[in-house]
């Protein structure tokens, strides 16, 4: 009866470290990444385009973080590589991307964004964003399809009424509000001249004065008159 017993012991105590082992190894201790990029982004020609990419991670970032942007032309399935990020910025320095990646993002607030700068038509196609956050490795990858367009007529016209709108039709509204002005303080000097404006005392006592002076000199005008007649009736 003892060694049954023993014999089961034995077969315990042998599947407990396989036990450990499925506790440990069995369930990965990695965290999954949560990655958002935008579907679709349109830019026009000679006009820098931002590629936005946003991450959310359980973990810290370290310098372990890595980022990574590929690019796939439109009706192919060839990938090239034109950024790389690990504390430090990787922009490509070969292909159709040479010299125009730029990093706009920023790691410690989850941004891994990029710009093109002088885009041309041939940079329309299907860009990921791909990053690692050790122990934080599993994750999706978005795809972002970018759209280079020139730039028409239409949009060159509402550009022109957006300056229209934001320069001319102020400056519309302020003369419209002088002259309305003007127009108002010119109809209350008529209407005051129609109902009998009285002068003030001021304008009284100058009027005063110069009617004044008028008869004064009319009176002098006078005697000196009649000096030069009698002088005149003396002589003969």
């Amino acid at each position: 009866m003892q060694q049954p017993r023993g014999a089961a012991g034995g077969r315990g105590c042998a599947l407990f470290p396989l036990l450990s082992i499925l506790f440990v190894q069995g369930v990965p201790t990695v965290l999954s990444l949560e990655i958002s990029a935008d579907a679709h982004v349109r830019g026009y020609v000679g006009e820098n385009i931002k590629l936005k990419c946003t991450f959310k991670s359980s973990s810290d970032v370290t310098d372990k973080l890595t980022i990574d942007w590929t690019y796939r032309p439109p009706s192919s399935s060839r990938t090239e590589s034109i950024f790389h990020y690990q504390s430090f910025q990787y922009p490509t320095t070969a292909g159709t991307f040479r010299d125009r990646i730029s990093w706009v993002g920023n790691v410690y607030k989850g941004d891994a964004s990029i710009s093109i700068s002088k885009p041309t038509l041939k940079d329309n196609g299907t860009f990921s964003c791909a990053v690692k956050n050790p122990p934080d490795v599993y994750h999706n990858i978005p795809l972002t399809e970018l759209t280079v367009t020139e730039r028409g007529f239409g949009t060159m016209l509402s550009s022109v009424a957006l300056l229209s709108i934001l320069v001319f039709i102020p400056s519309a509204v302020v003369v419209i509000l002088l002259l309305v002005r003007m127009g108002r303080k010119a109809a209350g000097v008529k209407k005051r001249s129609r109902s009998g404006y009285k002068k003030s005392s001021i304008e009284v006592s100058d009027d005063t004065d110069q009617e004044d002076n008028n008869d004064c000199m009319t009176r002098l005008c006078v005697r000196c008159a009649e000096c030069l007649d009698s002088d005149y009736e003396d002589t003969y």
